[in-house]
């Protein structure tokens, strides 16, 4: 009964910090200048943070060395753009191919307008994660035989795949070839305006902030049900795991197209952040981005990925950019800060954060673990003294 109380406590604490945390977004960006890198970290932010926490349900908590994540992100984000291009922009962007081989477009086919919109996007990024879980269904038949470096091969592999059959000009009035998708709904088609078409409300940074913080607490509900508990039986012993019941075959596969859908509604996000959505874009690097935000948040903790996303943004899209330009921090060296030297200087603070901290920021524990293990800490001192 009192655990059950501290959970619904634990519950309503998090809801409360969470509201607290989207109208924060919504003041910052009213109120700041909108074009600045704060809010291009805030969004990009968001969506590799819920791309994150996808990866990290199938490698930190089901044990599945997985290395797709780009493919089924380029999934989403192509589902999402050839759903919601309007009509009338369709001839304009398959210029190349005497218009698109969809004629239609969701938010449309909803009545347009606000509501329109809404419904359409939601669908849209709804269908996008479910063309990527299909595709995992697919593929996951028999490369989760696989185990360790094999699967993460075979995975890889089929991301480069799926990326060059995109680009193949056959599926041109599709895909569009290897032209960018571009003119459907964006973050800034949420900003409210009035008669005059001017803004009077902006909600490009609290539309990927809900969005992406709706689908890393389904993750969150899902690690701690029963099938969360059974990914990590897996991981931690496949043969005790079997012993006790647990349909392994069954589990993984579930584990992986699960974390594929949520990828696939990353890369949709990704598309709306980007402005476009092109093939070229989901390379092998974006995956490896990925898995080294997981690592560095620490392999198995939500909080961790989530962290680890904004910091990586923050450092590599921002504090660090000037590197590349000759300027880092007032300093004008052009000798020294040349194109390429910014990730040189990121690369050495990868490592000294895995060599310093080998588990991660976070290791394995939650936000919640930190404040049990500081409450328990005073209790203790409180009865020693």
């Amino acid at each position: 009964m009192l655990n059950e109380k501290k959970s619904k406590r634990g519950t309503v604490i998090a809801l409360l910090c969470a509201l607290a945390l989207l109208a924060l977004v919504v003041l910052l960006e009213n109120t700041m200048k909108p074009t600045g890198m704060l809010f291009t970290v805030l969004k990009k932010g968001a969506v590799y943070a819920l791309v994150a926490v996808s990866m990290n349900l199938l490698n930190g908590f089901t044990g599945l060395f997985s290395l797709g994540q780009a493919g089924f992100m380029l999934l989403g984000a192509y589902t999402y753009a050839i759903l919601t291009i309007p009509t009338a922009d369709r001839e304009a962007v398959y210029y190349l191919y005497n218009g698109s081989a969809v004629n239609f477009s969701l938010p449309e086919l909803f009545g347009g307008g606000a509501v329109g919109l809404v419904l359409g996007v939601l669908l849209a990024l709804f269908l996008g994660g479910c063309v990527a879980a299909a595709v995992a269904w697919l593929i996951g038949l028999p490369v989760l035989r696989l185990k360790s470096d094999y699967l993460a091969i075979a995975t890889l592999g089929f991301a480069e795949i799926i990326r060059a059959i995109f680009q193949w000009d056959p599926l041109g009035p599709v895909t569009n070839g290897a032209n960018a998708l571009k003119n459907f709904p964006t973050f800034s088609s949420f900003n409210i305006q009035n008669a005059d078409g001017k803004v009077i409300l902006r909600l490009s940074t609290f539309v990927p902030f809900l969005l992406a913080g709706v689908c890393v607490a389904v993750i969150v509900l899902l690690i701690n049900s029963t099938y969360g508990r059974a990914f990590k039986a897996i991981r931690d012993d496949e043969v005790a795991a079997e012993a006790m019941g647990i349909n392994l075959a069954r589990h993984k596969r579930l584990a992986f197209c699960i974390s594929s859908f949520f990828a696939g509604v990353g890369g949709g996000l990704f598309a709306m952040f980007a402005n476009q959505a092109q093939a070229k874009v989901f390379t092998t690097a974006m995956t490896y981005e990925i898995l080294l935000i997981v690592v560095i948040g620490g392999i198995g903790s939500i909080t961790g990925s989530v962290l680890a996303s904004f910091l990586y943004i923050f450092l590599s899209e921002w504090l660090l950019r000037g590197l590349d330009a000759g300027t880092f921090l007032g300093i004008t060296a052009p000798a020294v800060f040349k194109n390429g030297f910014r990730m040189a200087v990121f690369s050495v603070i990868i490592m000294v954060v895995v060599l310093f901290f080998r588990k991660g920021i976070m290791g394995d524990k939650e936000l919640p673990d930190l404040f049990k293990k500081r409450a328990k800490k005073e209790k203790k001192e409180a009865a020693q003294s």
